[in-house]
């Protein structure tokens, strides 16, 4: 495998579990208590593959902010847009970068908002304004973990995903596929039978030590986190952003449901993609990513295969083109949501062998 440090520049749009994963730095449980947990470094970040930019977006996510309650109002277009301009604005400032291949990389909801993003910066490459940012020359694409992608088709696939895994019985699956008639989200709120079948099942875990730890007052001085925001708490998921005041007024409104039609665009242009998914996800399911890709109807020219590391089967992976266009899926396995934090070691080899251009 050809390690080429540095050589690219991955733009990240990230939450705490992205950053504490893929990062330069992560949690040591072992040695860590709730009271004072301890930072190691991470032998497996995503920066020993590439420069990294980790974003925080929109604003009120991660430690950004905005000054005005106005300007935390936005949607999927608009933040779309925000993240284009602020790339545009960070190329200016560090010019020695564009050079660099770029790679727009996120995960979760982030496969809602990354195919706009990457559309429009080719949008903006053919207007040639500045800076050109250098998408479209050398090797360049996007990045999505465990992505939302199309949020009906998704959400869908948890039911049949859970049989598969054999967290339904064969009963159960079949009585709630047949009261439900294959609809598990848009429920009819008549249909007793289905709402009775359904369940939904989330876990969490390890994510308390990252709130005590961005919640001292020596991280937020490192951070240089400015001073009045002192006294608000940092959360791993910041649900002001979608009702933050009495009256329920959204400020973040996922206004694109599907980022499927972004994908078709791109598949026209000379561009590269890598997209995973951790095999035990019941956040996004692989089967409905698989879907999506079905639908885009590109070329198979590598069917489905078992991927390695140290000798050892990390997955599965197929690989499709559409002329100068390539998208490689692959699958994680053991990975849930999201899949670096499960197993970082064989995501960060992923990500080198694709970066590399080479064969998972």
């Amino acid at each position: 495998m050809a390690r080429r440090p540095y050589s690219s520049t991955l733009g990240s749009l990230a939450h705490a579990t992205v950053v504490v994963c893929t990062g330069p730095f992560t949690i040591n449980y072992t040695n860590s208590s709730f009271e004072k947990p301890r930072l190691e470094i991470n032998p497996h970040s995503w920066t020993k593959a590439a420069n990294v930019i980790f974003l925080d977006q929109p604003a009120g996510s991660g430690f950004s902010y905005a000054k005005t309650p106005e300007a935390y109002i936005t949607n999927d277009t608009l933040s779309t847009m925000h993240v284009y301009h602020f790339l545009r604005k960070w190329l200016v400032d560090h010019p020695k970068f564009l050079n660099n291949p770029f790679y727009l990389g996120s995960d979760s909801y982030g496969g809602i908002v990354v195919p706009m993003i990457v559309h429009e910066i080719f949008n903006g490459n053919e207007l040639r304004g500045w800076p050109h940012i250098n998408i479209k020359v050398q090797i360049k694409g996007y990045v999505l973990g465990n992505p939302l992608t199309n949020t009906s088709g998704d959400n869908n696939s948890k039911i049949p995903f859970a049989h598969r895994m054999g967290l339904l019985s064969d009963a159960i699956y079949r009585s709630t596929k047949e009261n439900c008639r294959g609809e598990y989200v848009d429920v009819d709120p008549d249909n007793k039978l289905c709402l009775h079948n359904l369940q939904v099942v989330d876990k969490e875990d390890n994510y308390l030590y990252s709130y005590t730890w961005a919640n001292r007052r020596d991280v937020r001085e490192a951070l240089h986190i400015r001073e009045e925001f002192n006294e608000i708490e940092w959360v791993r998921c910041n649900e002001t952003l979608r009702s933050p005041d009495d009256n329920k007024t959204l400020s973040y409104t996922h206004s694109v449901q599907s980022s499927v039609a972004y994908h078709r665009h791109l598949a026209d242009n000379n561009c590269r993609a890598l997209v995973y998914s951790g095999d035990r996800d019941m956040v996004v399911p692989y089967l409905g990513t698989l879907k999506w890709i079905e639908t885009l109807n590109l070329l198979v020219v590598d069917d489905w295969r078992p991927w390695l590391v140290d000798e050892q089967v990390a997955g599965y992976t197929m690989k499709y083109s559409n002329h100068n266009y390539n998208l490689t899926f692959a699958t994680v396995k053991g990975g849930g949501h999201t899949a670096p934090e499960y197993k970082p070691k064989e995501c960060l080899s992923m990500l080198m062998r694709w970066l590399a251009n080479d064969d998972l």
